[in-house]
Order: structure tokens, then C-alpha cells, then sequence
């Protein structure tokens, strides 16, 4: 009973409206954007470096007649 009390506040003090007094002025949504897509082109190149390279790397050692500078290691 205690814990449906508890549960039930706890509940309507989460649902209950506040006002959040967070403005963000232009400098802060114009950072707030490149951060975003500088976090976006570093995933792409983490991608691009982990999975496009080795994979460039294979289909140019299974092209016949073809050697890549690195066979030895």
C-alpha cells in the first residue's frame, strides 16, 4: 500500500508542469549544430575507416593480376 502511495507521488510530481526557463540564444543553437554534424562526419569516418578501407583492400587483392605494396604483412 505504502509503495502504490509512494509510486502514485512520485508519478504526479513527474507529470506535474514546470517551467524549464531554458532559452537558447543563437550562438548556443549554432554550436549546438555543429557539434552535431561534427559528431555525425566522425562517425562516418570511423565507418569509412573501419569497414570501406579493409573491404577496398580485399576486392583489390581478388582482382586478378593485381598486387597490393603491403602482400608481405
Amino acid at each position: 500500500m505504502k509503495t502504490r502511495l509512494v509510486l502514485g507521488l512520485a508519478g504526479a510530481l513527474l507529470l506535474a508542469p514546470v517551467p524549464a526557463h531554458a532559452y537558447l540564444g543563437p550562438g548556443g543553437v549554432i554550436t549546438g549544430i555543429g557539434a552535431a554534424l561534427a559528431l555525425l562526419f566522425a562517425l562516418v569516418a570511423a565507418v569509412a575507416g573501419v569497414i570501406w578501407y579493409p573491404v577496398k583492400r580485399l576486392f583489390a587483392r581478388l582482382r586478378p593480376g593485381s598486387t597490393t605494396p603491403s602482400d608481405s604483412g
